[in-house]
This record gives C-alpha cells, structure tokens and sequence, in this order.
C-alpha cells in the first residue's frame, strides 16, 4: 500500500499535471515507464509501437518488456515473479477478475484524479469502468474492446465446395466442414493450446445455449448448470470439432493458425478479432481476401477489454510516466489509431468509426445491440468472466476432453468438480 508521504506527492503530482499542466510536471522528471505487455506478434506489435510512438511524443520515455505467448499467461507468470520481487513495472497489461485480485493485495495504483479530469466516467461504458474499478477507485485503463466469436474465412476456399458465406448455425457449420474435409481441406485452422480451445468451447456454449445460460456457468459458476445435459451437447459438439482441424495443430501459435487461413491451407479460424490485425499487417483487404462472420451465438458477444494497470513505483518519473500513459490511453486520438491496427474497437465511446474496416463496424454494431439485448458477456478462455483459478481449472477439463476419449457426461462431471475445488 502507499505510505502517506506517498500518498502526498501523487496527490502534488496529479495537481501539478492537470492544473499546471504535464509539461510543467515533466520539467521535473521527465515521465517514464516500463510497460509490460504481451503483444508480440504482426497486428499486436504495430498497435504496441503506436501507443509507444504516442508516450515519446508527449515527451516520455517508455521502456519496453513484451512477454511472447498466447492469452499473456507467460507475462503474468513474469508479473507475479517482478511483483513478488518487489520490482514492478509501471504498468502491465492485465483484465478482468485479475485487476481486482491485484487491487486487493494494495498492488496498484489510484487513477482517480486522470479518471475524473478526462471524464472517464462519462466516456466510458459502465460495463467497462465496472471492470477498471475496485471499491469505485479506478486503477486500470481501457485499452479497447475485442469480440472473441468470429469467423475468419478464406473465401476462395469456400468456393471450392460451393460455399460463399460462413456458417449461421452449428448444424451449418458441421455440413460445410465435412465438405470440406471430403474434398481434402482443413476445415478448421487450429493451436492446440489450453486457451484456443477454450476459446472455441465458450463460442459453442454460447451458440449452443445462449447468454444466460453462459453467465450461469462462468460467471455465476453454477454447479447444476455446469453440469446439465445442456453441457453435455457443448462437449459433443467440441468431439465434432475435433475431428475437423490436421493433426499437427498440437502447440501451434495463433497467429501461425491464422496464417494457414490466409494461405490457403484452412477454410476457416475461430479466434478473436486479433486476427484481424494480422490479415490486415499483410495487406489483405477484408471482405475480398478474407471473410469475416459472427460465429453462431444466438445474437451474444463475448467480449475481452485489454487494460493496463498501473502499479505502485518509486520515484516522480515512474509516476509522471503512469499518469501520461493513463492519459493517453484513453485519449479519442490513441483509441482509433491503435485499435485500428489492433483489429478492435476503441472501449472510448463516440471515437469516429469512419477509419475503420467493415468488420469492425459491425462489431461496433453488434456491440450495441448486445448491450439493449442484455446478451453481452465476458469471456471466460480470455480471463473476464471469473479468477485465474477458476478459469485453469475448466481450461484443464476442456483441453482434456478435446485431446483425449473422455465422453461429455463425464467431462461436464469433471468440469463442476473442478470449478467446485477451484472456487
């Protein structure tokens, strides 16, 4: 926790930014920061070097720390080794449930004085500063918004069994994919890692039995629903699944599962709209290169909101740079130019859309009409719906189910008990 005379000169230092201005403040020191962070691949990178490119410009010296993997469970195992350590960085990528665990261990800092001289409560949507938020004390900074339930499809592939459009439903999704794999194509462009395939199971649960159902299983965490019939038909669909991605998709990165899409090797990927950011990095242009659908989820939107959080540093620089950052992050400016490179949509409302590409714009769109349908929810494979050890715990199951001969009676057996042990 900050002593008081810690106390004391964040509260001088956020005086002096926002009455006297930030440049009067960097006279001082001269804001930096160290920004750990795991975007490390085409589309994430460009985006890291934009929000970087903003932080100098203003006058900041930003030192980089990117943790390569998947879903950032590497940079949280990097994290919690740095924190324990008592050397944090400034400001680490987190979200969801995991902002909270941190604040709860006084790890972070109050962003309360940027929060309210930027309008934060006003530019924001509650279901995002909900989650920036611990005891009504903001201590995290929005990023954007990814939509994890998309299709990515190549559609001179399609072509090939007759197909222009990606599948409305599961039913239809299975039919494509046994033409397809009959006319010895890859259905179903994979990484056979724990959070990919949690990624596609959360698209399934809710394609298979909505929103409701979905938040009674991974936020509520439900015993009876976890382990209902209607789980059951979640595992047999994840059993078809299997049966439609090659067999060297053990291990493989994401993005290398993208590019399989975007070569041709693979008709379609389900992945997050991250996706996206490489299709466009390589200059291709979507609605002619590739295609871009809802997975079917019965009108949902499975949301992921990348942050950063700001931790407790020593020294006036490390706090000017915290500052600057927080400002800049969620600054109408920042919001549309990374996430245009990002592949998502700024978690600002009002940035103008006109920038962006058509799969975005219906993201925005179905974004809206989620929140009206009370059908938007936090993904569980991408930590927004419920702890670390929760999520383990069900990532565990799933992968064991999809990798092994497990029926789905028992796997939804095993996934309660292990939700129940892990809670």
């Amino acid at each position: 926790m900050l002593t008081n005379s810690r106390r004391g000169v964040r509260a001088v230092a956020l005086s002096t930014v926002f009455v006297g201005g930030l440049a009067a403040f960097a006279a001082a020191a001269q804001p930096q920061a160290e920004v750990l962070h795991y975007w490390t691949s085409g589309g994430e990178a460009k985006a890291a070097a934009a929000l970087k490119a903003d932080f100098e410009a203003n006058g900041g010296k930003w030192t980089d720390n990117a943790v390569a993997g998947g879903a950032g469970d590497a940079a949280m195992t990097v994290l919690r080794s740095r924190v324990l350590s008592g050397d944090p960085p400034a400001a680490a990528q987190i979200k969801g449930p995991n902002i909270q665990d941190w604040a709860k261990q006084g790890a972070l800092g109050n962003l309360n004085k940027v929060a309210a001289a930027e309008n934060w409560d006003k530019v924001l949507p509650p279901q995002i500063t909900s989650i920036m938020k611990y005891n009504g004390n903001y201590v995290a900074a929005p990023v954007n918004i990814h939509r994890i339930d998309w299709f990515w499809a190549n559609p001179a592939v399609l072509a090939k069994v007759g197909a222009t459009a990606a599948p409305k439903t599961w039913d239809e999704f299975n039919a494509l994919a046994e033409k397809l794999k009959a006319a010895g194509i890859t259905p179903l462009a994979h990484g056979g890692q724990a959070w990919q395939d949690a990624t596609i199971f959360e698209t399934v649960v809710m394609g298979l039995n909505g929103a409701a159902f979905f938040k009674k299983a991974f936020v509520d965490l439900d015993d009876a629903t976890l382990r209902s019939a209607d789980m059951n038909k979640v595992f047999d669909q994840m059993r078809k699944i299997r049966g439609f991605v090659d067999k060297d998709f053990p291990g493989r990165e994401w993005n290398a599962a993208t590019q399989m899409v975007m070569n041709g090797t693979a008709a379609m990927q389900i992945m997050g709209d991250w996706a996206k950011g490489e299709f466009l990095a390589a200059g291709k242009v979507p609605g002619k290169d590739f295609l871009c659908a809802p997975v079917p989820t019965q009108g949902g939107y499975l949301m992921n909101v990348d942050s950063f959080a700001m931790f407790n540093v020593k020294g006036d620089d490390k706090l000017a740079g915290q500052l600057l950052l927080a400002k800049l992050i969620v600054g109408e400016k920042f919001q549309e130019t990374f996430n245009v490179y990002k592949g998502s949509i700024p978690a600002r409302l009002g940035v103008p859309m006109d920038k962006f590409d058509s799969c975005a714009v219906k993201s925005s769109d179905d974004l809206k009409a989620s929140i009206t349908a009370g059908t938007l929810v936090p993904s569980m494979a991408h930590e927004m719906a419920t702890n670390g050890a929760v999520r383990g715990a069900i990532l565990d199951v799933v992968t064991q189910h999809f990798n092994g001969s497990m029926s789905s009676a028992d796997a939804s057996k095993k996934l309660a008990d292990a939700v129940k042990l892990a809670k």
